[in-house]
């Protein structure tokens, strides 16, 4: 049932969708959802932003790494610095990136171009993934004047369907990725960036699937639907 869902929904926006590039993106999709999650080609990826609305605030730079068949490939994982107008301002102090730093950076065009073509045909992973999948809409509509949807598994959703099997309530911070990971004793990552958080939000969706009985049998339709 999810798998028809989903294969529905994506089928109608590649139908109504009138860009090639976001139309062969949609169907490129579709043929994964049936497929085993540990089977399923995936890419875990992280945003560091200057702010926390994608109205107003920029992207700063972009992380993947690329999960095939329960392992992550580290040699492939990759992070773009991004452009801005502007100064990243009093944001540095979280994310730790300059403006000295972002001299070489890529257009946020360039950045958007190199999303999809890596991206085009893998389910992404995101931890908080509305929050990504919101600033990346943002730049995908300015640039290419289409709107598109970008389906992800969210890794903090799924987090907070298992612990509400087991709590009432959940704690404030225990969704946060670190909490996570402490959880399925992982280890804690000090630097902050997002390749690093990319890897650490791959890191967790493959301890949640160990953690999930008859995890060999979810799909990816399964897991994303969860994951809404």
């Amino acid at each position: 049932m999810n798998t028809l869902l989903l294969k529905t929904q994506l089928n109608w926006r590649a139908l109504r969708c009138q860009h090639q590039l976001f139309k062969g993106y949609y169907q490129s999709l579709i043929p994964l959802l049936a497929m085993p999650l540990s089977e399923a080609p995936l890419m875990a990826m992280d945003l560091e932003m200057t702010g926390l609305n994608p109205q107003q605030d920029q992207i700063l730079s972009i992380g993947l790494v690329p999960i095939e068949r329960g392992e992550i490939p580290l040699a492939r994982a990759e992070q773009k610095l991004v452009q801005i107008r502007g100064s990243v301002g009093q944001s540095a102090t979280i994310h730790g990136i300059l403006d000295n730093h972002l001299v070489q950076a890529v257009t946020i065009e360039d950045a958007m171009t190199w999303f999809i073509n890596q991206t085009y045909g893998r389910v992404l992973v995101a931890h908080h993934a509305p929050l990504d999948c919101r600033f990346l809409q943002q730049d995908l509509l300015t640039i290419y004047h289409q709107a598109m949807v970008l389906p992800a598994i969210d890794t903090l959703m799924l987090e907070k369907h298992r612990l509400l099997r087991k709590h009432p309530t959940i704690q404030e911070g225990s969704l946060r990725l670190g909490a996570c990971r402490e959880r399925y004793g992982l280890p804690i990552y000090s630097a902050h960036s997002a390749l690093t958080d990319a890897l650490a939000c791959g890191e967790l969706l493959l301890a949640q699937m160990a953690a999930m009985g008859g995890s060999a049998q979810l799909t990816v339709a399964d897991v994303l639907y969860q994951s809404a």
